[in-house]
């Protein structure tokens, strides 16, 4: 559900800052948004320090006359609680509300996410101002959906984090016993005998700097504090959550998301928000397949199967080390991308730019010249005018996937905390090693959490999982028994849950549905590389190689040097009417294009269609029919033949089975067809 489901029209617009303004600037502001077909606006992100002066004290007038104002206008609202940054004079009189670094150093007053998640003063006075806010505007009826916060993020290391740590692990754990056997506390004499013995896993204690990077002595105890801290922030947003839906019951309630952002497991936050959203900024080197797998994570959190782009920037971001111009052409194309992969509603940062602080160059649908004949503006206004006409065609449209990518944010946390075997190996690169040759066969994808039914598939990647928790087993092996191909990669299989290592051989609980047992793991330095033939051609294998005996499994490809030499570097298991793959090392994208193609032709899974080299087919289905959206992310014309009949949205016209259709640099077609 994205906004209202009594909305029948994609809504187009932005986070809007008139209290930043003179009242005569919000007459031109009016003006130029209904120019550029802008029909919702975020407001009241950052206003707690305007609407409260004090503990008892709310201020509402400002607020009062912007919602007489952009109702008069015709206009959506999607209203914030402001909660994402304190006011100062809260600071000064309650200083628990104050965030503590992993250092031990207490935070002063400034920036934003600068709230203690656990602390008294914040989870007091931020829900009560929710549902001040949910009481008072209430009686609107403008109001499409409610944001709570902004950009939840930062974790704290003070003295209330650290009690709610411990009821934390009673909850979860129930015995200090427990909670010994979990951390291995035998290990270097770390067993506890009482609750308030355990502390906070920070630099003070656990953690310690390894060449700049961030490393702990006991992983288990800092897995549990990512977990902790992540539910701790989930709680301050559920809070908000309950008092404006106690108020505003059939309105929802969401968040801004920041894709692949490590601090928080979104895929259990989503579980918990009525529609996902979230903010894409991609920098301009990221490729199209690295921002695709951003919206399709995000599509997929919580089971909501769509969700709303919150925020983007119309030109310009302002954090990047070199902050360049988004081309011509490009903010359509990039919103459109995110329409493709499940977005409902598409929305900017920010209608008018600001004239002070952080975010004064950071772009904007109005620039400091004010003016409605500027490239952005007629950009803005040109997609404006597409998405009306568009109207409803592709809203909540769903993704027709038969493959999926296991995402796990457990195991993104417990891989990368893990002392050995290789600094080099990041779980991120290794979704991204699957995830791009689908993306460049147009293959629709799912990001799935170990939580979600695997049955609807035909294929499922699960690389790097470290961490094989309790029951996903037996899910992957009914998987494969009844059909499903199943694929996982090196350094799989290792730990349970709690990080401890599964006893018997790697890959653990997973040994038998990949019929191999992995004897050791060769860790390679930068500029040293094994290789291995694959159908053909030979590959590098690098950063881990992973020593195989099978165990039931047929080798499909060895180690070609080393001692490891003619061992197997890839197998294949049958298993019930399924197989199951192992790929013992990380290689090229010019493999992984090959091994996946193999696979997907193997499982009679095909993409949208064939397109071009750096041209995008997404398919979007409803009740209605079938939405294709041709994007073309290259800097010159291309051309595609079309397999069927298809009528062009945009362009008002026909296409018939053969015919060529042409799109231009960083070009768009919206395309319908009946189901």
């Amino acid at each position: 559900m994205a906004y209202r489901n009594n909305i029948k029209k994609i809504l187009y617009g932005g986070d809007y800052n008139p209290e930043q303004w003179p009242e005569e600037v919000w007459q031109e502001d009016m003006r130029m948004m209904k120019k550029a077909h802008i029909n919702i606006v975020t407001l009241n992100v950052f206003s707690w320090a305007a609407l409260q002066p004090d503990e008892d004290t709310y201020d509402f007038t400002k607020l009062d006359k912007i919602m007489e104002y952009v109702g008069e206008n015709g206009l959506k609202v999607c209203m914030a609680t402001s909660t994402g940054a304190h006011p100062a004079w809260m600071a000064k009189r309650h200083p628990d509300i104050l965030r503590t670094e992993i250092d031990g150093r207490k935070r002063k007053f400034g920036g934003r996410h600068n709230s203690c998640p656990n602390s008294p003063t914040y989870r007091k006075y931020a829900p009560k101002l929710a549902g001040e806010l949910a009481r008072r505007y209430k009686g609107y009826d403008n109001i499409a959906a409610w944001h709570v916060s902004n950009e939840f993020g930062g974790e704290c290391y003070c003295e209330n984090c650290e009690k709610a740590f411990r009821g934390w692990l009673k909850e979860t754990y129930g015995t200090i016993e427990e909670v010994n056997r979990s951390y291995n506390t035998s290990f270097w004499g770390h067993t506890f005998y009482d609750w308030d013995e355990i502390v906070l896993p920070s630099f003070l204690s656990e953690h310690f700097d390894c060449n700049g990077r961030n490393m702990t002595m006991f992983q288990g105890i800092s897995l549990d504090y990512r977990r902790f801290m992540s539910d701790s922030i989930l709680d301050c947003f559920r809070l908000e959550y309950d008092v404006l839906k106690k108020e505003m019951p059939d309105t929802p309630v969401t968040t801004n998301l920041m894709g692949f952002y490590k601090e928080l497991d979104y895929q259990k936050w989503g579980k918990y928000m009525d529609f996902v959203s979230w903010d894409s900024y991609p920098s301009p080197e990221n490729t199209p397949a690295e921002t695709a797998l951003n919206h399709d994570l995000m599509r997929g959190c919580g089971g909501q199967d769509s969700f709303v782009l919150m925020e983007q920037t119309p030109s310009v971001t302002n954090w990047h080390p070199f902050n360049r111009l988004k081309r011509p052409g490009v903010m359509r194309l990039l919103s459109y991308q995110a329409a493709a992969h499940g977005a409902d509603a598409i929305q900017f940062f920010q209608i008018r730019r600001t004239v002070g602080a952080c975010e004064k160059f950071h772009g904007a649908v109005i620039d400091h010249a004010g003016r409605d004949d500027t490239r952005v503006f007629r950009e803005v206004a040109q997609l404006g005018e597409e998405l009306e006409r568009l109207g409803d065609i592709f809203l909540e449209g769903r993704t027709p996937a038969e493959t999926a990518l296991l995402f796990d944010w457990d195991n993104w946390w417990a891989a990368e905390y893990s002392a050995g075997p290789s600094v080099r190996m990041k779980y991120l690169d290794a979704i991204k090693d699957y995830y791009a040759p689908l993306h460049s066969q147009n293959i629709p994808v799912d990001i799935i959490s170990v939580t979600d039914d695997l049955s609807r598939y035909k294929v499922v990647f699960v690389p790097l999982l470290y961490m094989t928790k309790s029951g996903y087993d037996e899910k992957i092996r009914e998987f494969v028994e009844n059909g499903g191909t199943f694929v996982t990669t090196y350094f799989s299989g290792i730990v349970d849950e709690h990080d401890l290592v599964l006893p018997g051989g790697y890959p653990g609980r997973l040994k038998d549905v990949l019929g191999i047992w992995v004897e050791e793991q060769d860790a390679l330095p930068e500029g040293e590389q094994n290789a291995f033939v694959y159908r053909g051609p030979e590959y590098p294998a690098d950063i881990l190689c992973d020593i195989i005996r099978l165990q039931g499994a047929k080798c499909v490809s060895a180690y070609q040097r080393d001692f490891y030499q003619r061992t197997p570097v890839i197998t294949v298991n049958s298993y019930g009417k399924g197989k199951a793959w192992y790929v013992g090392t990380r290689s090229s994208q010019e493999f992984y294009r090959a091994f996946v193609s193999e696979i997907m032709q193997e499982a009679g899974v095909t993409g949208v269609m064939e397109t071009p080299e750096g041209v995008e087919a997404a398919v979007r289905e409803t009740k209605k029919g079938r939405v294709l959206f041709l994007l073309n992310h290259n800097t010159k014309e291309e051309g595609i033949v079309l397999e069927k009949e298809y009528r062009d949205l945009l362009e008002e016209s026909v296409y018939h089975e053969g015919d060529l259709v042409i799109l231009p640099a960083k070009g768009v077609r919206v395309l319908w067809a009946e189901i």
